[in-house]
């Protein structure tokens, strides 16, 4: 029986050549920027959002949500620029998964992050779930997510990133637009590595379900700052010590409206101030990662 997928990948031969700049361990802050771009009845959608801080909280089909689209809110008025002010007080740089009409509804949050010189990556036209759509809708949307950064932050983006995740459809449609570096629509590797699409080689830069604030929406137990940087900490030194023999990258998620919060955003700082200690890890985007894995195994 032959089936689509890949469950080998790299076995026990993972790749083992250092960054050219000497680091052991490249570390990929991902800011998922959505807000203003989720479903809701207020974006005229037919139906809303229902994940919150409530945790899955439906509304009748007809009621309009106005606690989850503040809890939305929240993201876009005070958690951005608590981050973006923590990430320019620790010197690092950071990958903004941003949906494109979320950067439209508040163009200084755009302005900000390509100021602070954080990387753009498409996190899709909206907040949708792309394998809802039809091919040619999802090509259309591609080209208007393209079409909107370009106004937007004044530069085309190089990576592309589906909610939840991809369609059958998506990254053959992401390749045959042309200008795409690499894409994180998988979440099945601690490194990076290469697919073939359409004839063309094309870089994967897997995602991460786990070293991820979402949990703290999604897990009961998952509750503190402590509990956050504990989980970060143990991803840490483990990919550490893998990146002795192997060539590593770990991904940490985040969410403005989720990490945010006051009584969260500790646990990232204590991580990044954790991380910082050691000479060899290099905060990276996703975008300096895909060109040093091109240049490395190209």
């Amino acid at each position: 029986m032959t089936i689509q997928r890949d469950l080998v990948g790299y076995g026990n031969k993972p790749p083992d050549k250092p960054f050219a700049n000497g680091a052991r361990l490249a570390i990929s802050l991902v800011v998922n920027y959505e807000e203003g771009s989720e479903r809701s009845h207020a974006m005229g959608d037919p139906d809303q959002e229902d994940m919150t801080e409530f945790g899955s909280y439906p509304f009748p089909p007809d009621t309009r949500n106005l606690a989850m689209e503040s809890m939305m809110e929240y993201g876009s008025r005070v958690g951005i620029w608590r981050l973006l002010d923590m990430f320019g007080e620790t010197g690092v740089k950071a990958t903004m998964f941003a949906c494109a009409v979320a950067f439209e509804h508040n163009p200084a949050v755009a302005k900000a992050c390509v100021e602070a010189g954080h990387e753009i990556c498409s996190h899709g036209y909206r907040w949708e779930e792309v394998f809802r759509l039809s091919e040619e809708e999802e090509r259309e949307h591609i080209r208007l997510a393209v079409e909107s950064f370009q106004k937007t932050t004044g530069r085309r983006p190089v990576g592309w990133y589906c909610r939840y995740g991809p369609s059958v459809h998506t990254r053959r449609l992401v390749v045959e637009e042309g200008g795409f570096l690499y894409d994180s629509d998988a979440y099945n590797d601690d490194s990076p590595y290469f697919v073939e699409v359409s004839g063309k080689r094309h870089l994967v830069v897997p995602y991460t379900p786990d070293a991820n604030d979402f949990n703290f929406w999604l897990s009961p137990g998952f509750l503190t700052a402590d509990h956050f940087f504990s989980y970060l900490q143990a991803t840490f030194d483990v990919l550490y010590a893998e990146a002795a023999r192997s060539t590593r990258i770990m991904s940490v998620g985040l969410h403005p409206r989720i990490i945010g919060r006051p009584g969260r955003v500790g646990g990232l700082r204590r991580f990044i101030d954790y991380a910082r200690k050691y000479s060899d890890v290099w905060f990276a985007t996703r975008e300096e990662i895909a060109r040093a894995w091109l240049e490395l195994y190209g």
